[in-house]
């Protein structure tokens, strides 16, 4: 299958007082429409600075990626933030959810972001909320959930404007074991009954033996795990 995700030759550093630090040297990756690929590595070496690189959050310091057949490096700052809000999902291991507003209002947010009246992106909402077993918790805010149902929030939030990519950096790294295998599985079934094209950093095991492949981050590039 043709890669929805491809990046060659990414390059990312970071000046510090003590020097130059690489953390991804000549990074390749291909990700298949509709695949899921866990990268997994030890602490610190790039698995975050990674997946804000293929968020088109940070730019690499040199490299190509397309996404979608669109070169998003190429794209001015107000179109890759379309691009970003159209094409691209992100779960976060803290959830970041306002908490001012309720869960309905925080999933409903990028919708209401991305032009869509405010019945229709409060019905999808619901909608998706229900999908996460939320159904009936809609109207509380943030502080009034416990943190299984917060993340799940935020993935209702991630699926809102219907991405063809989702990134999750350690959806479940925040969460008891327990309540984090019952989010991965959620998780599994919302990304599979979409056809999501995923690429998930984790450090929970169950979760990336669910995925289709499995990939090191080590030396700045991804092998196989």
């Amino acid at each position: 299958m043709d890669a929805l995700v491809s990046a060659r030759d990414l390059t990312k550093g970071y000046r510090t007082a003590a020097g130059d630090v690489p953390v991804l040297v000549g990074l390749d990756l291909d990700v298949a429409a509709g695949e899921m690929v866990a990268v997994v590595g030890a602490s610190g070496v790039g698995k975050s600075t990674l997946l804000h690189v293929l968020g088109t959050l940070d730019r690499p310091d040199g490299g190509s990626l397309r996404i979608a057949g669109e070169d998003v490096l190429a794209l001015a700052e107000r179109r890759r933030c379309e691009f970003r809000n159209r094409t691209l999902g992100f779960v976060f291991q803290f959830h970041h959810l306002l908490p001012e507003f309720s869960a309905v209002e925080n999933v409903a947010m990028p919708l209401l972001i991305g032009g869509h009246p405010m019945g229709e992106a409060r019905r999808r909402a619901l909608e998706l909320l229900d999908e996460v077993g939320l159904g009936a918790r809609g109207g509380h805010r943030p502080g009034a959930l416990s943190g299984g149902e917060q993340q799940r929030v935020a993935v209702a939030r991630a699926l809102a404007a219907s991405p063809r990519v989702l990134l999750a950096d350690e959806p479940t790294g925040d969460l008891d074991r327990a309540t984090g295998q019952r989010l991965a599985e959620t998780l599994r079934a919302l990304v599979r009954a979409r056809g999501l094209t995923v690429v998930i950093v984790t450090h929970n095991e169950e979760l990336a033996r669910g995925c289709d492949r499995v990939l090191a981050l080590t030396g700045g590039r991804l092998l196989p795990a």
